[in-house]
């Protein structure tokens, strides 16, 4: 339980798929709409991806439409790689799509701290997005009770897009909660 007489701290998040142009881009679009015109909580919101298929581009047509759906009509962005050496100490909260995007993102994550001597001081916190406010998933081999992933739309059709804009606002919505409510440090 979170002490009631601490006051949340302003914090940094960064969203990470695999190519950044579906679902991460989708999750800083949507909560950059959540904490406008500015959040006193929130310093940063960035997105990237774990792999660098689609480095320079803009997001997928069908994150954007959906985007704009919803009234979320000012979002740009160029996808980006994962920078273990910048991101780690640039944001606070490293939030993962998927397990898969989770354990690529911990396994770099491990390396960055050996790399700084064994200190996680100033490294940021990597978590699945679906963690917040996510269905709960059963533990499977090693992994303990994990939140809901946001299954990847790009080989899908518009629908998939609409699934992960809603878990992405449900998600944005209460890790937002939880920040406010300093239940997150």
């Amino acid at each position: 339980m979170a002490d009631s007489t601490k006051s949340p701290k302003p914090v940094s998040v960064l969203f990470v798929c695999l190519g950044n142009i579906c679902r991460s881009t989708m999750a800083e679009g949507v909560f950059q709409s959540l904490t406008s015109p500015s959040h006193p909580l929130i310093t940063t919101i960035d997105s990237c991806g774990t792999g660098a298929y689609h480095v320079g581009s803009s997001p997928d047509s069908r994150t954007m439409s959906t985007l704009r759906a919803a009234n979320i009509t000012t979002y740009k962005h160029s996808a980006r790689k994962f920078s273990p050496r910048t991101d780690f100490g640039d944001f606070d909260y490293i939030l993962c799509m998927d397990d898969e995007n989770l354990a690529d993102v911990e396994a770099l994550r491990r390396e960055e701290v050996r790399r700084l001597g064994g200190s996680e001081e100033g490294v940021g916190k990597v978590m699945l997005f679906g963690e917040f406010g996510g269905r709960r998933r059963k533990a499977v081999g090693k992994r303990s009770e994990r939140g809901e992933e946001i299954d990847d739309p790009y080989y899908g059709g518009d629908e998939g897009f609409r699934v992960a804009f809603g878990q992405c606002e449900r998600f944005g919505r209460c890790f937002l909660e939880r920040l406010e409510a300093g239940e997150l440090s």
